[in-house]
């Protein structure tokens, strides 16, 4: 069920399904690329941290695989969740500023 081309115009490279799947593996390679290079830097400065006796993590729990990405993913959500349910507070009409 794609969109429609509107008539007159030629379809362009996003229109065609199976470059869009190839944006989305792509996608998903990079965030695992991304997921997993950043557990290796985080193995990496544990391991110096050890060997130099430097404190690295205040809780356990900072240091599970995929913490600070999952974390930063609920600060997200919740963010956008608080947002929508503030916005009946802070809105105003549509003709505010109008005389």
């Amino acid at each position: 069920m794609g969109h429609k081309i509107p008539e007159g115009e030629s379809p362009r490279w996003i229109d065609h399904l199976a470059n869009v799947r190839k944006l989305f593996r792509g996608l998903w390679v990079v965030c695992l690329l991304l997921l997993v290079g950043g557990e290796a830097l985080l193995v990496w400065a544990h391991h110096r941290d050890v060997a130099e006796g430097v404190a690295h993590h205040g809780f356990a729990f900072e240091s599970w695989p995929g913490f600070y990405p999952l974390f930063g993913l609920a600060a997200y959500v919740t963010l956008v969740l608080l947002a929508k349910q503030l916005r009946p507070l802070v809105m105003r009409s549509e003709d505010y500023y109008d005389d």
